[in-house]
């Protein structure tokens, strides 16, 4: 697998304190747990590598998510985080039986949110909404959302109950399609308006039926909500782009950053990439 590091400069320059809020980082020595959807191709993306990243685009801070190759196990997450505390913090994989020592173990080696994931590979989903909002709220920790949005009708209610801070995932990953003016949008303006939940901007090109490199039906739902709370808009590489198998289909971070920030008007990048990333970590990432 070739992956591009670096390349021609976004046109969009990213604020001083920017902020990277989905991305997913290995380490050697930690094999995929049995029964995951298994590693990124070799050669495996470490912090060398996503060093360069940031020097290309120019971001200054990040969010490392649980991949789903280690499902539950945060062992490699921890040992990221250890390689990369003065910039990074961790999203984790509970299921919410965890006990306070465990809690606190993830807590101090930098973990500040935990991972819904109810799609296939994914390690902890919906059903464990609940269980696991109880701990992030005793932790003071987020908590990142994702599922197939176009059923999001039937999941309102409960999205609703969470009482964290919680984002959206990946555009709400409308994976059969809604539109700007359509009921699950509406959903999404609902959830927004309760106060504690943002919007995350990352990997449209997982959900996009419309395809690159506008991304057109992503861009149409990302302007409704971009208009409508300009202060829940955080966004995120996706890197390394693990759907990717190869190089053809890797996508141009620099374009991409392009594409999907062009989606905001300008005076809300600033909000985007660091003030609304800093109220839906509460204030726990590295300092600017």
């Amino acid at each position: 697998m070739e992956r591009s590091y670096t390349g021609t400069p976004p046109a969009i320059r990213l604020p001083q304190g920017a902020v990277d809020t989905q991305m997913h980082l290995y380490m050697e020595g930690y094999p995929a747990a049995p029964g995951s959807i298994g590693l990124p191709p070799a050669p495996l993306p470490v912090w060398e590598d996503y060093r360069k990243v940031m020097d290309w685009l120019g971001i200054s801070r990040f969010i490392i998510t649980q991949g789903n190759a280690h499902l539950g196990d945060n062992a490699n997450l921890l040992a990221c985080l250890d390689q990369t505390r003065d910039h990074a913090r961790g999203v984790a994989v509970i299921d919410g039986t965890e006990d306070a020592t465990e809690l606190s173990r993830l807590d101090d080696g930098g973990v500040i949110g935990a991972r819904i994931m109810d799609l296939p590979g994914g390690a902890v989903g919906l059903p464990a909404l609940k269980a696991v909002d109880a701990r992030t709220r005793d932790m003071g920790w987020m908590m990142a959302v994702q599922f197939d949005g176009s059923d999001i009708l039937d999941h309102e209610a409960r999205l609703g109950a969470i009482g964290s801070r919680w984002v959206l995932d990946h555009h709400g990953k409308f994976f059969r399609g809604a539109t700007p003016d359509g009921p699950e949008m509406a959903a999404v303006k609902r959830l927004i308006d309760r106060g504690n939940v943002w919007y995350k901007i990352a990997g449209c090109y997982e959900s996009s039926l419309s395809g690159g490199p506008d991304y057109a039906d992503v861009a149409a739902m990302t302007r409704v909500i971009a208009a409508h709370a300009p202060d829940r808009i955080v966004w995120g590489t996706n890197w390394p782009h693990n759907l990717a198998k190869t190089a053809a289909d890797y996508p141009d971070d620099a374009q991409l950053l392009d594409a999907t920030l062009g989606w905001l008007p300008e005076e809300g990048r600033q909000r985007a990439l660091v003030d609304n990333a800093e109220a839906l970590f509460g204030g726990r990432l590295p300092p600017r």
